[in-house]
């Protein structure tokens, strides 16, 4: 079959036809470096990581393209309470990022722009805007968008504009001609960063900075735009109608959106103050654990986030690296059994990356291996088949040895690493500290930072 993917602005299912043939373009928007990634950006991480591994498997040459908001009110916010510069905070943040998302086993795309760096490419949208007579200044000095003038607003999110009220991070202005119109260039605060533009000092609103960045680097019309749930409204409507608006093409064609990480039935975000970081959870749970955790359900579905559910995906995990174990005690080595993927799971992943039928391919391979070593047939395709979509899924990447290992540990090279890890810390080394933490955690050890300082313990 060919691959199948939900389209949200068409709201089904449909074949998927690349703009040029072998080639994707494909935008995901990133996070606010403010703070730490809770498990709901982990999410994001892990679904588009394996739509972008899956995607390269199928013979797709893929530009990969996810942002960094490095210019925000928590920004400036978080940076005035630590006592530090700007800079210092979102490069520490972006560090921490990178360190979380490695840990995941996720692969870093083809371009990591930051807002920052694109002030001339927003401002010449917001120009284009103001020429098309779909921007205008406001009485405050601020650069808005005219929401009215765009027909088409309200497709993707399936609202209807003359029942939309003003989305709650849209910026509420007494000088809107429209209630719904948003801020393209806010006017320059006293102490905050500003960047010269025609409007006088000033920085961009959230929305431009996604147009300005994914049509920079994938052009007027590309394939695929991605991002959470939460960002379907207002986020990503505004992306399309400043896009569409500016350049005349059709912006994305394709959009993806996974489904929200609940606790207690609510969405885990940190307005409600019901998150849990990404390092808080794998202190205590191997980065993989989370991973498999996300794959078992669908991408688009909600997901009940528990240590129940970390325990499931744990035993289901030690079940498959029992098998591959056994296979690297026994000799085999599944080489050349790549391009063998089962009819099952290549159908499975070709239906919009249903990756729970996936993982029931996959187990089903391991037990069929299992069998076969116990009847000493010879498995080797099998083992191909189980390497192969293993890496795809990005799971059963550790080395078995550490996976399983017991007995004594060497408690004077862990202190030292300690030691070395609070000495990166004092020195804002935060990605060796972040290495070294993720380290200690592939080998089982969990540490527990206190105001009294840091312990250890064998999970």
């Amino acid at each position: 079959m060919s691959l199948m993917l939900y389209n949200t602005i068409k709201r089904e299912k449909e074949a998927f036809v690349p703009i040029r043939p072998g080639h994707i373009g494909m935008y995901v928007c990133g996070v606010t470096v403010y703070d730490y990634c809770h498990v709901g950006h982990a999410r994001v991480m892990i679904v588009f990581d394996v739509i972008y591994r899956w995607l390269m498997h199928s013979g797709f040459d893929v530009d990969y393209v996810r942002n960094f908001t490095d210019v925000d009110d928590k920004i400036i916010k978080r940076a005035a309470e630590r006592g530090i510069a700007i800079d210092a905070l979102t490069n520490e943040m972006i560090d921490a990022f990178h360190a979380d998302a490695d840990a995941l086993g996720c692969l870093r795309p083809t371009h990591e722009p930051r807002a920052t760096a694109h002030m001339d490419a927003m401002i010449s949208m917001i120009q284009a805007l103001m020429e098309k007579d779909m921007a205008y200044v406001s009485e405050s000095g601020d650069v808005l968008y005219a929401v009215r003038g765009f027909s088409d607003y309200g497709q993707l999110s399936g609202k209807k504009i003359d029942e939309l009220e003003s989305g709650s991070r849209v910026d509420v202005d007494q000088s809107k001609r429209d209630p719904l119109d948003f801020v393209l260039w806010k006017m320059a605060k006293a102490d905050e960063p500003a960047w010269a533009s025609p409007w006088g000092q000033g920085r961009p609103g959230w929305h431009i900075e996604c147009s300005a960045m994914s049509c920079g680097h994938l052009g007027d019309t590309f394939d695929i735009h991605g991002g959470g749930m939460d960002l379907k409204f207002p986020h990503h409507e505004n992306e399309i109608a400043q896009a569409r608006a500016a350049n005349g093409g059709g912006f994305a064609r394709y959009w993806l959106h996974n489904g929200f990480v609940n606790i207690n039935a609510e969405k885990m975000s940190k307005s409600l103050g019901n998150f849990f970081t990404i390092r808080e959870v794998t202190e205590r749970y191997h980065p993989e654990v989370l991973r498999m955790f996300m794959l078992g359900t669908h991408y688009r579905s909600p997901l009940d986030f528990s240590d129940a559910a970390l325990d499931v995906a744990k035993s289901g995990l030690d079940r498959l690296y029992k098998t591959a174990k056994r296979c690297q005690e026994s000799g085999v080595t599944g080489a050349g059994g790549q391009a063998l993927l089962p009819h099952h799971f290549t159908t499975a992943m070709d239906d919009d990356f249903n990756t729970p039928e996936a993982l029931a391919v996959l187990f089903d391979t391991s037990r069929a291996l299992n069998k076969g070593l116990n009847e000493a047939q010879d498995v080797t395709a099998l083992a191909g088949q189980f390497t192969a979509m293993s890496a795809l899924l990005g799971i059963v990447q550790q080395d078995t040895a550490i996976w399983f290992q017991s007995g004594d540990v060497d408690a004077a090279a862990i202190e030292a690493l300690i030691e070395e890890r609070l000495q990166a810390r004092k020195n804002r080394d935060f990605a060796r500290a972040d290495a070294i933490r993720n380290e200690l955690s592939a080998q089982g050890i969990v540490l527990e930072d206190s105001a009294s300082g840091t312990t250890w313990k064998k999970n």
